[in-house]
């Protein structure tokens, strides 16, 4: 009770105390309203400054590890390059080498071999000896042939000129110039003229007939002779050879007993291997001046319900399977597809997979 009287003799006192209080508070609210603006700048401030701290030092880890991981890539891509081209450059200077081996061998062994070319001269010469000596044959066998020619012709004329002078042979009653009386015996000569005949000088024909003043007239110029007459006689006749030809002329076979039954399989096999040695391109119809380009056919070309090749239709043997119903085989036993990978420094990797073949294809562009 006591406290309650002390409060309320108070009161005043703590109504004035807190009405200076407010007062108080009412001078200071603009103060502390920016002091408390300062302190939430500063805060928000701080924490947008952490916030963007933390987004830059994250943007950091994550550009450096991508582009560790594209360094890394590159990296591979290049070793991989310089790996390929020093395998390329070891395998070509094996080969070079090999090569180099082979051709000297070759050469050595089939082209200029020592040891051979050594026993082809020496065969070589021995046939030179050989013809040689056979030439050497054959020219006295020429001289011998010239020199009997010779002794014939000078025979020949010896036996002329003893049937010539042969009124100068020795008679009975009268001794001859090549018959001395004072000599032993005759000369060489004598005997020659003995041994052949006088010569006769042969009359001369004359090459007209003498002038008979009664066959005067034969001696006049002869008319020209009337052309021959035709071999074919006159009227509708035909020629004999012609009517022979016609009475004994050869058989003749027909069409499908003059050709093969697999006449027209034989000529297709000759064309595809006639174009098979003269084509230039393996596939005929793919053009080969733009090789950096991928060949895109045509939709008729390449579709099921395109037209079929001229000649095709109407024959027999091109549709062996006609009557066979194809297996349809679903996704989960077929697949394919292509990929192509465009890697850095000029690298186009195109792959091709399928459950029956796998092709890869590389090609490389260097720079």
């Amino acid at each position: 009770m006591a406290a309650m009287v002390r409060l309320h003799r108070q009161t005043d006192q703590i109504v004035e105390e807190s009405y200076q209080r407010k007062n108080e508070a009412e001078n200071q609210r603009d103060k502390e309203f920016v002091a408390a603006l300062k302190v939430q700048a500063w805060f928000r401030g701080s924490r947008t400054r952490s916030y963007i701290t933390h987004l830059n030092s994250s943007a950091n880890i994550i550009q450096k590890r991508w582009r560790g991981y594209l360094g890394r890539r590159h990296f591979r891509v290049l070793v991989k390059n310089s790996v390929l081209i020093m395998k390329l450059n070891h395998y070509n200077e094996k080969a070079t080498k090999i090569q180099k081996m082979w051709r000297g061998y070759y050469i050595r062994k089939y082209v200029f071999n020592y040891h051979s070319r050594k026993r082809y001269l020496e065969a070589l010469q021995i046939k030179n000896e050989i013809v040689r000596s056979e030439l050497e044959e054959y020219a006295e066998q020429q001289e011998q042939i010239a020199y009997r020619k010779r002794e014939a012709q000078e025979a020949k004329k010896r036996e002329y000129q003893a049937r010539k002078y042969h009124f100068l042979i020795s008679t009975e009653v009268i001794p001859g110039i090549f018959n001395s009386p004072f000599l032993p015996y005759p000369s060489e000569k004598e005997y020659i003229l003995r041994s052949v005949k006088p010569l006769v000088h042969k009359k001369k024909k004359p090459e007209k007939d003498p002038y008979d003043p009664v066959c005067r007239s034969y001696d006049l110029p002869k008319p020209m002779q009337l052309p021959p007459l035709p071999e074919k006689p006159q009227g509708p006749f035909r020629d004999p050879s012609d009517v022979q030809k016609q009475r004994y002329k050869p058989f003749q076979q027909t069409l499908r007993v003059s050709t093969s039954y697999t006449a027209l399989e034989e000529a297709r096999q000759a064309m595809k291997a006639e174009e098979w040695v003269t084509r230039l391109n393996d596939n005929t119809f793919v053009p080969f001046s733009k090789k950096d380009q991928r060949y895109e056919p045509m939709l008729h070309t390449t579709s099921q319900y395109g037209h079929l090749p001229f000649g095709t239709h109407f024959y027999r043997e091109e549709f062996l399977d006609k009557h066979i119903v194809p297996q349809v085989m679903s996704m989960a036993q077929v697949f394919h597809f292509e990929v192509e990978i465009l890697i850095p420094d000029g690298i186009h990797l195109k792959v091709h997979f399928s459950n029956i073949t796998i092709c890869i294809q590389i090609i490389f562009y260097f720079r």
